[in-house]
């Protein structure tokens, strides 16, 4: 199957992630083979810079480089590139923001300071220092429990009427109901749901996106399970509870960040990506790849 292109009315939302040298440098080369390999075989909406690809945890030197490498990359292969800004400073976001305006992006990703829980008031600031002060940009908001606050319905709809430059959300949720009214409560919203929440919106006949994590596995098979019936989306769930389980047990007590298990699923489609994940973060090793591969169930196996 063709990849997901931009007009697509079931959108993948793919994670590009960072290979490291041994000395912490950035491996250019093997990042642009990465972004290419999605690009030819999965989705054409990439992004850079979530909690997987390290946007907490890189320097502004490391910050301008990956995005400039980015942008040059996703101009070439006709991707729809989004730009992940993480930041417990707002300054710091708003800067990160105009550097990447400078390089041509206009969709940008953006969460919640998470050094503590923000208030409505906090809240309201947020959106109206992002959406509010660069209209010409399109924001996606990532909403996740690191953030200590997770948005809810009613908190979309506001924002959604407030920011018409607020475009999506992506989040993992395995919670029907949840699902339900999200999309009820913000229409005009793209969600972008992990697999477990895609599978309820679209049993309800909602179109959403996919925030694929676990069936980036296989690229054949994620595109089935997009293009699918309902049935073969419920048994895909088994599968992915499965690798689930596989990947909380490697990590146990070792490594827990999503760029460690994001970078063992690239690891599938270039068997020299490397695992390591900036200090002072844990990273998986050679070992919990060959068992994560050994163990995959067989759909997934490439």
């Amino acid at each position: 199957m063709k990849p997901s292109e931009p007009n697509d009315p079931l959108p993948i939302l793919a994670t590009a992630v960072v290979p490291w040298t041994q000395d912490f440098q950035f491996d250019g080369e093997r990042f642009r083979r990465q972004v290419q390999t999605i690009a030819h075989g999965l989705t054409r909406h990439i992004y850079l810079f979530g909690t997987a690809g390290e946007g907490h945890a890189v320097s502004d030197a490391q910050f301008d480089e990956i995005a400039a490498a980015f942008r040059t990359v996703a101009a070439e292969e006709q991707v729809q590139p989004m730009l992940g800004v993480i930041s417990l400073s707002l300054p710091t976001l708003i800067r990160r923001i105009e550097r990447g305006h400078a390089l041509g992006f206009r969709e940008f990703q953006i969460s919640l300071p998470a050094w503590g829980a923000l208030n409505d008031t906090e809240l309201d600031t947020f959106f109206a220092e992002t959406c509010g002060r660069f209209p010409g940009c399109r924001f996606l908001h990532y909403n996740l429990a690191r953030t200590k606050r997770l948005l809810v319905p009613n908190d979309y709809s506001r924002l959604a009427a407030a920011h018409p430059n607020l475009i999506a959300v992506k989040m993992s949720t395995d919670d029907a109901a949840l699902v339900a009214e999200l999309l009820a409560a913000a229409p005009r919203l793209r969600f972008y749901f992990t697999e477990f929440g895609y599978v309820h919106a679209r049993q309800l006949g909602k179109a959403c996106g996919l925030l694929i994590s676990l069936a980036a596995a296989n690229y054949a098979q994620a595109h089935q399970f997009i293009h699918g019936d309902n049935a073969h989306r419920a048994e895909c769930v088994a599968d992915f509870r499965a690798m689930v389980g596989t990947l909380l047990a490697l990590g146990k007590d070792r490594f827990h960040m999503d760029g460690a298990f994001d970078k063992l699923l690239h690891r599938l489609h270039d068997p020299e990506f490397p695992l390591r994940l900036l200090p002072p973060y844990a990273s998986a090793t050679e070992v919990d790849f060959m068992r994560f591969r050994e163990t995959l169930p067989p759909r997934w196996r490439t």
